[in-house]
């Protein structure tokens, strides 16, 4: 069920006025504009709706426009309005190779699109099932996928059991036996899950050194066993992480592009979803990355920084 934000609005605005205020970021949040939008859900969500196709079909414009912001906002709307039209639109503008949506989203893809797919999916996981398998996606996109999967199974559209046996299907056969940061992270996500039938899998993928230890060591994954199946997904079920979006306005007024500059330096902002692509947005200084000499260690180093938000990420979540 959606759940509109309930705060009173002033005037009724135009849709036009609305739009023209969530598409380019001004350096404040519009409150008023996006609880406008979410009371205008019916005339509004054509617009929003081709506000993605647009996205989808024009991404240059927007690694262009460094300003633009209104996907941003037609993403997080849509997902609260669980309007089910902007789930294959979705899913094919992360579907880009390259990681082309991740450079004009930012963090999105490792703080919400899994609950952003689930909350438009109406419980079908088939497009996400696409993503998760699609090798030409970025390996963060797929996880994402996955993850939109373990938010099916906290609202009750998804079996425990159905995903578990998805996920191993990654272990056994659907993901090459060679490194890449999908292996950390569908460790991570199992885990997530209480991976007792997966225990084996896990062992051997570490065995074979497809794991990054320092991401999450196979003590983590022993650890979670060792809690208990019922308190695992009892914490699952109180896990934000995998929480369908209700409230655009809690998901995006905190962001640090909306924030005095005065009142939140850039050190103390490590890990705000914020699109890369903005201008005058605080967020780390990307870690430099190190050639090596061969492949393997290229890649890992490429993604170790990225990994290191994501794992701060998702211990907080799991306590």
């Amino acid at each position: 069920m959606t759940q509109d934000n309930p705060t009173e609005t002033s005037q009724p605005m135009d849709v036009q006025d609305i739009l023209k205020q969530l598409e380019v970021n001004e350096g404040t949040f519009p409150r008023e504009a996006v609880l406008q939008a979410i009371e205008q859900r019916e005339a509004i969500t054509p617009e929003l709706l081709r506000i993605l196709e647009d996205a989808r079909d024009n991404i240059e414009y927007i690694a262009e426009h460094d300003d633009y912001f209104a996907h941003i906002y037609a993403m997080y709307l849509l997902a609260q309005f669980r309007e089910p039209r902007a789930y294959p639109l979705l899913t094919q503008f992360f579907a880009m190779p390259e990681g082309m949506a991740k450079h004009v989203t930012g963090e999105i893809v490792t703080e919400s699109l899994g609950r952003i797919l689930a909350s438009v999916s109406g419980g079908d996981s088939r497009l996400m099932m696409e993503l998760a398998e699609n090798e030409s996606a970025d390996d963060y996109v797929r996880s994402a996928a996955l993850q939109g999967l373990i938010c099916l199974v906290v609202s009750g559209d998804k079996t425990r059991e159905d995903v578990i046996a998805y996920f191993q299907s990654f272990f056994r056969g659907r993901l090459p036996r060679e490194y890449t940061v999908l292996w950390d992270l569908l460790i991570s996500s199992s885990t997530d899950l209480y991976p007792e039938e997966l225990y084996e899998d896990i062992k051997q993928a570490y065995e074979e050194g497809l794991i990054e230890s320092f991401f999450i060591g196979i003590e983590d994954v022993e650890s979670t066993l060792k809690q208990g199946k019922e308190r695992v997904l009892e914490n699952l079920q109180n896990n934000r992480h995998y929480s369908l979006i209700t409230d655009t306005v809690s998901e995006l007024e905190w962001w640090a592009c909306f924030q005095p500059k005065d009142r939140l330096p850039r050190t103390t902002l490590p890990n705000i979803p914020v699109p890369k692509a903005l201008p005058n947005i605080p967020f780390p200084t990307p870690v430099p990355v190190v050639q090596t000499a061969t492949k393997k260690s290229k890649s890992r180093t490429k993604d170790k920084a990225k990994r290191k938000q994501v794992k701060a990420s998702r211990r907080k979540n799991r306590r």
